[in-house]
């Protein structure tokens, strides 16, 4: 299987499955990972944004592994036709990664809490305060946009970056937004990244967990979706792309 759709279906499951593997190995219990800590987890989701992207170029797709990323880049370019197929696909691939990440830590479900299982698959804020919690999504969102679109800008390298580099960049990307703003909601960024995850944790046979959360599951949507649009007019209007 080669393409564009297919490369955001797996790029997204190996991100999602790398980036809540390394969760469930420092929050499970009798993981060789446990109470590993924040900056960890953070080093974990930065190196699994550069295997979700290297695998999605491999086979053909572009990469963005995220609707709030694939929303903003329509918005820039003015086509839309990409759309609808790329979030269904990698809405598809963050699902399957929730299974993943459910089956390499099967033995460990059991014997840890309810809310460090569903952490293992979606955010929790740290202080749940909807509104703010929407904001700081929200920011983090228009940071991972406007720095992310910045990497190809003239201005940052006049001929652009050299061929494999753009991987790289974005994982420090994501791995700078989780030590800096993550603190507060867990950073999604990401709608896929929470959603599809919560659909696995709703639908799974996990041993003793708690409900799934659905009070606070559109607040890791609404916010990346609307900060890839403030992100998408703050690129246009700044001529970054």
């Amino acid at each position: 299987m080669h393409g564009a759709v297919f490369g955001e279906f797996l790029g997204t499951m190996v991100l999602l499955l790398f980036g809540n593997g390394v969760v469930a190995n420092v929050l499970l219990d009798r993981s060789k990972g446990k109470d590993s800590g924040w900056i960890v987890i953070t080093a974990g989701w930065g190196f699994a944004v550069f295997c979700g992207i290297v695998v999605s170029l491999g086979v053909g797709g572009v990469a963005q592994l995220n609707p709030a990323v694939t929303l903003a880049g329509a918005i820039v370019s003015g086509d839309y036709s990409h759309v609808v197929p790329y979030v269904a696909a990698q809405m598809a691939g963050a699902v399957v990664s929730g299974v993943l990440v459910w089956l390499v830590y099967l033995p460990h479900w059991a014997t840890s809490d309810p809310d460090s299982k569903l952490a293992a698959f979606c955010t929790q804020p740290a202080i749940r305060a909807p509104a703010h919690n929407v904001l700081s999504e929200l920011i983090g969102t228009v940071m991972l946009i406007v720095i992310g679109m910045a990497l190809a800008a003239k201005g940052f390298v006049a001929g652009g970056l050299a061929p494999g580099m753009g991987p790289f960049f974005w994982g420090i990307l994501v791995w700078a937004l989780g030590l800096s703003l993550g603190g507060q909601t867990g950073y999604a960024i990401n709608p896929a990244r929470d959603l599809g995850p919560r659909i696995a944790h709703a639908i799974l046979p996990i041993a003793g967990k708690r409900d799934s959360d659905w009070g606070y599951a559109w607040v890791p949507v609404l916010g990346p979706l609307a900060g890839g649009v403030v992100g998408a007019v703050i690129v246009k209007a700044t001529g970054i792309a």
